[in-house]
């Protein structure tokens, strides 16, 4: 069976939300739609792959922030470089200082509680709380600012 990709032009900084909803709707009833695409660092754009262009055009119906198709199938090649698993790497250790860079908490400092790296998550506690409440998030969404020094951090 044939496929093509589409890009999809969606409300900048909405990416995430289009692809959760379409995602969603897509569980129910997938519509000829095979994959769903959501190059890191690409704002107003996704990528669909569908059977035709007729079947991503029928999924994209009603899909809060989608604004569109694009009139052109995209090559596979055209988009493979964004497409590279990239390895994570774990030099997040506990009682680290970082910066969330990504999701509602985008700008905080936090200090790493717990690590976990077979899920690539940590727990962290925002520095500018009042009350210190643990957040999950993917260790892709941080970056180390400032590390405690090796005495601190010896258990």
């Amino acid at each position: 069976m044939e496929t093509k990709i589409f890009g999809l032009r969606t409300a900048a900084n909405r990416e995430d939300q289009v692809v959760d909803y379409l995602v969603s709707k897509l569980s129910k009833k997938p519509e000829g739609i095979l994959a769903v695409i959501r190059p890191h660092g690409m704002r107003g754009y996704i990528f669909v792959e569908a059977t035709s262009k007729t079947d991503a055009e029928a999924a994209l119906q009603g899909v809060p922030y989608a604004r569109g198709l694009l009139s052109h199938e995209i090559p596979y090649p055209e988009i493979e470089h964004m497409l590279e698993q990239v390895k994570i790497e774990m030099n997040i250790k506990k009682s680290d200082i970082v910066e969330i860079i990504a999701g509602p908490f985008k700008r905080e400092n936090a200090k790493v509680m717990r690590v976990n790296k077979q899920k690539e998550e940590i727990v962290v506690e925002l520095l500018e709380s009042a009350v210190p409440i643990p957040i999950t998030v993917k260790m892709d969404a941080v970056k180390v600012i400032r590390r405690e020094d090796d005495e601190e951090s010896k258990e």
